[in-house]
C-alpha cells in the first residue's frame, strides 16, 4: 500500500491544458511502450525507469514536435507479452519502472514540457490470475459465470459484468483515479468493439442475444455512456478516445443526442484502406484509386484520429517501411509520402514509436528501438521529415482547426486516377488561411502539372517530401510559384507545378493587399 502524496509543479500546463486538448487544436500523439522505448545496454538491457524517462522522453518529444504522448497500459499487469493489455491492478502504475511518485514525476515533467499525457485503459476484459480480481471472493464477482458472456475467446480472459452496478462503479472509479491522482489528460479505451457486440469473435451458439433478440450489449453501452458522462463532468478538459473498429454510429457524439460520448475515435477504416493502397506496386495503384478517396465519404461522421499504431507493426504485419513496395529508394519515398498524407488528411494524428526512425523490423517488446539507425542518413532524414511535419502542422491552423467538419476540406482534383494523383485544400477558420496539398503516388515526376487554386498571386512551397533534406531527389518548385490566369478545377486561376516522384508537396498563399480569395466557379 502506497502513499500518493506528491507536490505537483504544473501550474503553467494547467493554464493551457484545456486549449491543448481541445478538438480545434493540433494533436499529434506519440504512442509508446515504456518497456521497449529505450534500454540501458550496460545494465543487461534494463528498460529505462520512470525517473530516467522523465529526463529523456520530454526532451525527445519536444525535439520531434509531438503534442501528446500515449502510453500502452501502465496499469499493473502480470505478463510482459501482453504489453499491459491484460490489466491486473486497475489502481496501480506498474512497479516495473518505479514507484507511484516516480510515475507522477514523469507526468509532471511531460507537462512541464507542454506534452499532454494519454493512457491506454482496458475495461473490456481482465486476466483470470488469482492474485487479481479473477474469482476474487471465490465466485464470478466481476465477470459473468456463463462463458458465453463472461469469457473472451480472443484473449482467453474474463469479460466484465457491466450489469452489476458495483462493477460499473469499480471501473469508473478506476478511470477517474488516473485523472485525479496522476493528473493525466486523456484515456484511450481499448477494444470498444468487443464490448458493444455480444457476438464479437463468436460463432452461432457461442453467444446469448440481448432481451430484444439483438447482438448489442445493452449493459456495456450504458456503461460507456455513463463513463464518458462522468469523466467530462469532472474533467471537462479531458479527452476520451475509443478504439472502435466497426461502423457503430455516433461513438464520438454526446450522450444527450444518443452517442456514446467519446471525444474521439480511431479511424480504423482510413488506416486499413491507406496501408492497403500503399502496399500496392505503384504501377497498379491507379486501379485502386478509390481506396485513397473513400475516407472522404465518412470522414466527418465522427471525430476521427488517424492511427498508425503498434497493432500495425507486429504479428507478421511488417513494419511501416516493410509494407512499402519497390526498391529501397522507393520504399523510403513511399514512407515519407505516407506520413505527409496522414498529416494533410483531416483528423488528429497518432504515430507509434520507431516509425519516425523508419524501422525495418517489426516492433519487438523485448528489445529497445533501433536508435543506432540514426547513424545512417536515410533513417535520420525520415526522422527530420517527421519533425518538420509536426512543426508545419502546429504552425498551420488550416491543418487542424476544422478536422471534423467539411468546412476544413475541399477537393481540387480527385479524378486523376490514371496518374495516381490527388490534390486538395485544407482550410482554417480565417478564410485566407488555406494550404494546398498535392500527392503523387507514382515514381513518375510530372512537369507543368496544373492545379486550380482559390487565391490569385504567389504561393510558397512550405513542404516537399522529395527535398534532399529528407533523402529525396530534390525536385522543387523554386520556393514560390505565381498563379496563371487560366480557369482550372472550378477555380479562375491555377498553378503550374513540378510534381516530384512519390511525394507530397504543400503550398500556402503569400498574402498581399491585392490578393482576392475567390469561391469556386459553378
Amino acid at each position: 500500500v502506497r502513499s500518493l502524496d506528491f507536490k505537483w509543479k504544473e501550474k503553467s500546463w494547467l493554464k493551457q491544458r484545456a486549449k491543448a486538448n481541445s478538438l480545434d487544436s493540433p494533436i499529434s500523439i506519440y504512442e509508446m511502450h515504456l518497456g521497449s522505448w529505450k534500454k540501458n545496454v550496460e545494465e543487461k538491457n534494463r528498460p529505462l525507469n520512470y525517473l530516467e524517462l522523465s529526463i529523456e522522453l520530454p526532451k525527445y518529444l519536444n525535439e520531434m514536435g509531438f503534442t501528446h504522448v500515449e502510453f500502452l497500459p501502465i496499469m499493473e499487469y502480470p505478463f510482459d507479452g501482453s504489453w499491459g493489455y491484460q490489466t491486473l491492478g486497475y489502481f496501480a502504475p506498474t512497479s516495473r519502472f518505479g514507484t507511484p511518485q516516480e510515475f507522477m514525476t514523469l507526468v509532471d515533467s511531460l507537462h512541464d514540457h507542454e506534452i499532454g499525457v494519454i493512457l491506454d485503459w482496458v475495461p473490456s476484459h481482465f486476466p483470470s490470475d488469482m492474485h487479481g480480481i479473477g474469482l476474487f471472493d471465490g465466485t464470478h464477482l466481476y465477470d459473468h459465470a456463463d462463458e458465453r458472456k463472461g469469457f473472451h475467446p480472443d484473449w482467453k480472459s474474463c469479460i466484465f459484468n457491466y450489469g452489476r452496478k458495483e462493477v460499473v462503479s469499480f471501473l469508473i472509479s478506476s478511470a477517474l483515479f488516473w485523472f485525479e491522482k496522476y493528473h493525466i489528460d486523456g484515456l484511450r479505451v481499448d477494444a470498444v468493439a468487443s464490448m458493444l457486440y455480444l457476438d464479437y469473435s463468436r460463432k452461432d451458439g457461442e453467444w446469448i442475444p440481448n432481451e430484444f433478440g439483438g447482438n448489442e450489449n445493452i449493459e456495456a453501452i450504458e456503461f460507456l455512456k455513463e463513463l464518458n458522462t462522468v469523466i467530462y463532468e469532472n474533467y471537462p478538459y479531458a479527452q476520451t478516445i475509443a478504439e472502435e473498429s466497426t461502423a457503430w454510429p455516433m461513438v464520438s457524439r454526446p450522450t444527450y443526442i444518443g452517442g456514446l460520448g467519446f471525444g474521439m475515435k480511431w479511424n480504423m477504416g482510413w488506416m486499413h484502406d491507406t496501408l492497403q493502397y500503399f502496399s500496392n506496386d505503384t504501377i497498379h495503384r491507379k486501379f485502386h484509386h478509390n481506396n485513397i478517396l473513400f475516407s472522404q465519404l465518412y470522414a466527418y461522421n465522427e471525430n476521427f484520429q488517424l492511427p498508425f499504431s503498434h497493432d500495425e507493426v507486429v504479428h507478421g504485419k511488417s513494419s511501416l517501411l516493410g509494407k512499402m513496395p519497390g526498391d529501397d529508394w522507393e520504399r523510403f519515398a513511399n514512407l515519407r509520402l505516407l506520413y505527409g498524407y496522414m498529416y494533410a488528411h483531416p483528423g488528429k494524428k497518432l504515430l507509434f514509436m520507431g516509425s519516425e526512425l523508419a524501422q525495418w523490423e517489426e516492433w519487438n517488446h523485448e528489445q529497445s528501438l533501433p536508435w543506432h539507425y540514426l547513424e545512417y542518413d536515410r533513417h535520420r532524414e525520415i526522422q527530420q521529415w517527421v519533425k518538420d511535419l509536426n512543426q508545419q502542422y502546429k504552425e498551420t491552423p488550416a491543418l487542424y482547426e476544422h478536422d471534423f467538419t467539411q468546412d476544413g476540406f475541399e477537393w481540387i482534383d480527385y479524378a486523376d486516377w490514371e496518374k495516381s494523383m490527388i490534390s486538395f485544400i485544407r482550410k482554417g477558420t480565417d478564410p485566407k488561411n488555406v494550404i494546398l496539398c498535392v500527392c503523387n503516388f507514382t515514381p513518375v515526376p510530372r512537369k507543368d502539372y496544373r492545379v486550380g487554386v482559390p487565391l490569385s498571386g504567389q504561393w510558397k512551397e512550405v513542404l516537399n517530401s522529395d527535398s534532399n533534406l529528407y533523402g529525396g531527389s530534390n525536385l522543387r518548385n523554386g520556393g514560390v510559384v505565381e498563379t496563371l490566369s487560366e480557369p482550372c478545377h472550378t477555380h479562375e486561376q491555377c498553378l503550374s507545378l513540378t510534381i516530384p516522384p512519390l511525394a507530397i508537396i504543400m503550398f500556402i498563399p503569400i498574402h498581399k493587399p491585392n490578393n482576392r480569395l475567390q469561391a469556386p466557379m459553378h
